[in-house]
């Protein structure tokens, strides 16, 4: 039989705040001492007041406005009740009825599926649990945090267009700087809702909803809805009816396993939380849309389209650049920088070197990996780098004088020009000076020249690495093809 699959999904992720959602305690996900930002609100002590982060607000409006969606102009907070060990409360904050944002639009970038956003609410995040050896301790350091939960129409109906949504979705946020949305840290945590539907005759109806929690990767999030289509036509074919329930995702195994039924909305007994007022956000100027709006930065979709127009990249080159805010911003400065004040400079070799220098070199050096983003700028401007790529693309510096002059300049802050001349990476343009040193090595290396005579290629290996030698301990560098070259015509002339 043919089913069709149905995906919705849920994802929560934490904000990027000072404080945490109703309280001043510090929001720091990356403490690691147990129970560290805690005060009496956040744990929720008899006779406390919670009083509403304004820049966790900010940052769900900011969210909306960016995938087009509806601002509430009055919002309120509502009480979701339920027990467990890791909500001191017995309740948690949240939204219900009045979410901040509704009806969003965020088109995928490569299946170019529209998928709609019901709904984004602001509520406040859950303690953490570790279940060690048959008992499970809490870490209230997390709860309280404020936390951006958006619910999708269930518009999706392949694992892969999930993964691609979650995928796209951390960027956004990162781009507007609302979450870091680290999946690895618990910052951003996928649920999906799967139900299958078998094909007949008539319009066929939505099939019975699965949830699949405990989902902390992104090839998780196309693993677990798999195997759950998988098992749910499996249940359908032998005869079975699928059950409403929630289910969790088991890494090691690689399956979904029961956990329990699936609640209602009618099970958490919301009703509006009487600590706290409703919000009325029309009145706020940093709330208005049209600030908001104006206040965007350039988003990923927008990006991509300039890029490949702009600088003619495509895909894994220009996926990699768009993935990190950061070094695509660099990328462009160093482009621009590397054509300053050159009008003969080739201008589609300057963004080939610069792409390919940032993904593959300057990112990835050893020393770089250990360091942030903003340390590696500020050892290696893009200004110093541009003149790097300028070097190499004059002739200048060889591909390995290059790599090596960059991992030099990441741990010093030098400039290309220094380090090169001072290492003897440069290449020289006397060929008079290299005919020297070539003459010089055949005279003291008689018996390589007769062993290359004799067919033992490796010693004009040995040749050129003894010229390289002995251009660095002049500092001055020399083309290795070019030594090559050249002791081949001075050995057959002998």
């Amino acid at each position: 039989m043919n089913y069709r699959p149905t995906i919705g999904l849920e994802i929560h992720a934490e904000l990027k705040t000072k404080t945490k959602m109703f309280c001043s305690c510090k929001n720091d996900p990356l403490e690691k001492r147990p129970n560290t930002n805690i005060c009496p609100i956040c744990l929720g002590h008899p006779g406390t007041l919670p009083v509403a982060n304004k820049e966790a607000i900010y940052k769900v409006l900011r969210f909306g406005a960016a995938i087009g969606a509806k601002l509430a102009d009055e919002s309120r907070f509502d009480r979701k009740n339920y027990f467990y060990p890791d909500l001191p409360k017995g309740y948690q904050i949240s939204q219900y009825q009045y979410p901040l944002v509704k009806e969003g639009v965020l088109e995928l970038p490569f299946s170019k599926l529209k998928v709609r956003i019901t709904r984004a609410h602001l509520e406040e995040d859950a303690a953490r649990n570790a279940h060690e050896k048959g008992v499970t301790l809490v870490d209230y350091g997390r709860a309280g945090i404020p936390l951006m939960e958006l619910v999708t129409e269930p518009d999706m109906r392949a694992a892969g267009e999930a993964r691609e949504f979650a995928e796209e979705l951390q960027l956004i946020m990162r781009y507007l700087g609302v979450s870091d949305a680290d999946m690895e840290l618990g910052l951003m945590r996928v649920e999906a809702n799967i139900s299958i539907a078998q094909l007949g005759g008539e319009t066929a109806k939505l099939g019975t909803k699965v949830e699949v929690k405990n989902i902390n990767s992104f090839r998780a999030v196309e693993r677990a809805i798999d195997f759950e289509i998988k098992r749910q036509t499996e249940v359908l074919e032998s005869g079975e009816k699928v059950k409403q329930e929630t289910r969790g995702w088991n890494d090691v195994n690689q399956k979904t396993v029961s956990q329990r039924s699936k609640e209602e909305a009618h099970d958490y007994r919301y009703f509006p939380e009487p600590d706290l007022p409703p919000m009325r956000l029309s009145e706020v100027s940093d709330f208005q849309p049209e600030i908001l709006k104006a206040k965007l930065p350039e988003l990923p979709s927008a990006k991509r389209t300039r890029f490949s127009k702009e600088f003619g990249l495509s895909g894994e080159k220009l996926e990699i650049l768009i993935r990190d805010r950061q070094w695509a911003n660099y990328f462009e400065e160093s482009v621009s920088e590397a054509k300053a004040d050159n009008d003969k400079i080739n201008t589609e070799k300057i963004i080939e070197l610069c792409a390919n220098y940032i993904i593959s070199d300057l990112r990835g050096t050893a020393v770089s990996k250990t360091m942030p983003f903003n340390d590696v700028r500020a050892k290696v401007s893009p200004e110093n780098f541009g003149d790097l790529m300028r070097l190499i693309l004059q002739g200048g510096l060889s591909s390995r004088g290059a790599k090596d002059t960059l991992e030099i300049m990441v741990r010093t802050g030098e400039e290309p020009l220094e380090v090169a001349a001072r290492e003897g990476y440069m290449i020289s343009t006397d060929n008079n000076y290299i005919e020297m040193i070539v003459d010089g090595v055949i005279a003291t290396n008689e018996k390589a020249v007769r062993d290359f005579k004799s067919g033992k290629e490796a010693s004009m290996q040995f040749l050129v690495g003894q010229g390289m030698r002995e251009a660095k301990s002049k500092k001055i560098g020399a083309d290795p093809e070019v030594l090559r070259k050249l002791f081949l015509v001075k050995i057959g002339d002998k």
